[in-house]
């Protein structure tokens, strides 16, 4: 592991020309170019306050905007980075299969342009907060944190994913139904607090609100960017923790498969 890292770390030149190439490629010819980073959150944040704040109020939630989009913008990140990252392997197999590099840099870059723009898509986040007159508290100051924790996971996915997809090329297909249930179980566009605590399924009486936690670790991440950025107090460090472990194995999982099958990645191809 510590050789693969170190190599890695050589092509660190080569991972930064992939991220300035992807966002360029994903404005190119684009009349507004990267202001698109701007406008499709807040597009889809008027669209989603004028329903549930307007058609369908929610009484309880005082600027809904701030809080739809304070979960929407990781939630693009992590998506972004899914089903981009997904194609990462097979989008490059004419390099895959001429050049030798450390094919974990395509998921990685892919990934890190899509951080990029999720932190490009910020400025907005935190001007309009100030607009509507929605304090923010000194725990945003922790906002690295549920990044950093995003990332791992993120990556971990992807590599996953992105070798599931040069075996089997069904895998995209599949990741855009899961992608579209895994937005409605993760509190993006409500909050956990309405969720009930019993439930009953199949004659087992359950949690519904904790097992999302223990089951979804996005759940956790979004919860805690509303917690910090919507909720102005500290997130709960409990489940904060345990995702911050189930991240880790999961990048540790994902990066030994994908080592596991990358050298065969030029001759599937």
């Amino acid at each position: 592991m510590i050789v693969y890292l170190k190599e890695l770390w050589s092509y660190r030149e080569l991972i930064y020309s992939l991220v300035v190439r992807d966002l360029k490629v994903r404005y190119k010819n684009s009349v507004l170019g990267i202001v698109w980073s701007w406008l499709n959150p807040l597009l889809m944040m008027l669209i989603f306050t004028f329903v549930f704040g307007v058609l369908w109020k929610n009484v309880n939630m005082p600027h809904y905007h701030i809080f739809y989009l304070s979960a929407v913008l990781p939630w693009n990140f992590f998506s972004g980075s899914v089903m981009g990252g997904l194609f990462s392997i097979i989008n490059n197999g004419h390099l895959v299969k001429k050049v030798y590099f450390p094919r974990e840099v395509l998921p990685i870059s892919i990934v890190i342009s899509n951080m990029v723009n999720f932190i490009i898509a910020l400025p907005v986040f935190f001007c309009l907060a100030w607009i509507s007159g929605h304090r923010l508290t000194m725990w945003t100051l922790l906002l690295p944190l549920p990044i950093l924790i995003q990332v791992t996971f993120t990556l971990g996915i992807v590599f996953i994913l992105s070798t599931l997809e040069v075996y089997y090329r069904d895998t995209h297909m599949l990741m855009d139904v899961i992608m579209q249930g895994w937005f409605f179980l993760t509190p993006v566009i409500y909050s956990v607090d309405i969720l009930t605590d019993h439930a009953t399924l199949f004659g087992i009486t359950f949690n519904p609100r904790i097992w999302l936690f223990r089951l979804n670790p996005m759940a956790s991440i979004i919860n805690t960017y509303q917690d910090i950025l919507y909720r102005g107090h500290a997130t709960a460090l409990d489940f904060l923790a345990r995702t911050s472990v189930t991240a880790f194995l999961v990048l540790i999982g994902g990066y030994w498969i994908f080592r596991r099958f990358s050298d065969q990645f030029g001759e599937t191809l």
